[in-house]
């Protein structure tokens, strides 16, 4: 028991330092990414903050294996470093007895990970999707600033204008682009105010002095309209509906289904945890260093190996989706990179120590 908790000592350390650190930097991209809609008046601060927090929740199911797999590396390199692995050894203690409490861990790492590949990552997905169609359907033209182009609705409603009073909800030279079914319509006024129609809770923006466009997007017609005054509802009637994701989708529903996008997702997160056990056991060979390597000579091929299996994962599960791979075993194909690795290092330092040896 002395030894289990003197290992997992040893690599919970590193794995809360850099869990905190990827967590941070992870974070400060988001940042950098949804500050940028705050600026321009598309989001409010506190729904920067919540897209944050639910985008580093969904993180997580990356970050944790990711950290474990390095922290194992970079502990159980620095116990060979220092000579505690070979005293170890000189004293009966064999490398099975040393690998337990990794393993161990490994599996508690994994069953967290589960939890949130299969429920936190999708309940996550689902109220960062809800967030963004609400602050979508939240918006008006005092959110907007000059010369800048507004994309809503991804990207079936776009709204620009030369000069914007942001105080009294006026704006000059405004264009709204719309598509609706299979037609797009442009809008455009020389001047517009927003106004509060008591029919409707949603803002009703006046127009004069503009035309509309419409065009069909197939065959050759059209309609072209003057008028001097006009009357745009900014947002539909219908009650407010964020659009599927698969992402989001609940895991439950997913078992229950013939859709190669969605059978590619189940599977996707199913393996996540697969993955975990995999990486946190091929970093126990990976660890394995002479002093004279120094205890960071294995971290670039530790790194290669992991975002070769990342991306091995990620290309399978995109070619399941698209019906370029059979079903099955589909994604699970991608988890055979890791045992052979395993056995490859594992060989490989058989051979090293049978020559020492002889």
């Amino acid at each position: 028991m002395i030894l289990d908790r003197y290992i997992l000592r040893t690599i919970l350390q590193p794995t809360i330092i850099i869990c905190t650190i990827l967590v941070c930097i992870f974070a400060s991209f988001m940042a950098a990414r949804y500050w940028e809609d705050a600026a321009n008046g598309l989001l409010s601060a506190g729904a920067v903050f919540t897209l944050i927090l639910l985008r580093v929740l969904i993180a997580l199911e990356v970050l944790l294996p990711t950290t474990l797999y390095l922290s194992v590396v970079l502990a159980l390199g620095t116990l060979h470093n220092k000579g505690e692995m070979l005293a170890m050894s000189a004293s009966g203690i064999t490398a099975l007895r040393i690998s337990r409490p990794v393993v161990l861990l490994a599996v508690a790492i994994g069953v967290l990970v589960s939890v949130f590949s299969l429920y936190i990552r999708p309940w996550a997905w689902t109220q960062f999707f809800h967030l963004k169609t609400q602050a979508q359907a939240n918006f008006d033209l005092s959110h907007m600033q000059d010369g800048i182009f507004y994309e809503n609705g991804d990207g079936n409603r776009v709204i620009f204008a030369s000069a914007v009073d942001g105080q009294k909800t006026k704006a000059q030279n405004i264009f709204f682009i719309v598509k609706r079914n299979d037609a797009l319509r442009v809008v455009y006024a020389h001047e517009a105010a927003q106004l509060q129609n008591e029919s409707h809770e949603d803002p009703v923006v006046s127009l004069r002095d503009g035309r509309l466009y419409e065009f069909a997007e197939q065959g050759d017609k059209g309609l072209v309209l003057e008028f001097n005054r006009a009357a745009l509802l900014l947002q539909p009637q219908s009650p407010l509906l964020t659009e599927y994701r698969v992402k989001a989708a609940p895991t439950g529903a997913l078992f229950n289904t013939e859709k190669l996008e969605e059978v590619a997702e189940l599977q996707w997160r199913l393996v996540t945890p697969l993955s975990c056990v995999f990486l946190a056991i091929l970093a126990i060979p990976l660890s394995q260093a002479s002093r004279r390597q120094g205890q960071q000579a294995r971290l670039p091929l530790a790194i290669l190996i992991f975002a070769l299996a990342y991306n091995l994962g990620a290309v399978t599960k995109k070619m399941v989706a698209h019906g370029e791979l059979s079903a099955f075993p589909g994604v699970f194909w991608s988890q055979l990179f890791l045992p052979v690795c395993l056995v490859l290092l594992v060989g490989r330092a058989a051979r090293f120590r049978f020559r020492q040896r002889v």
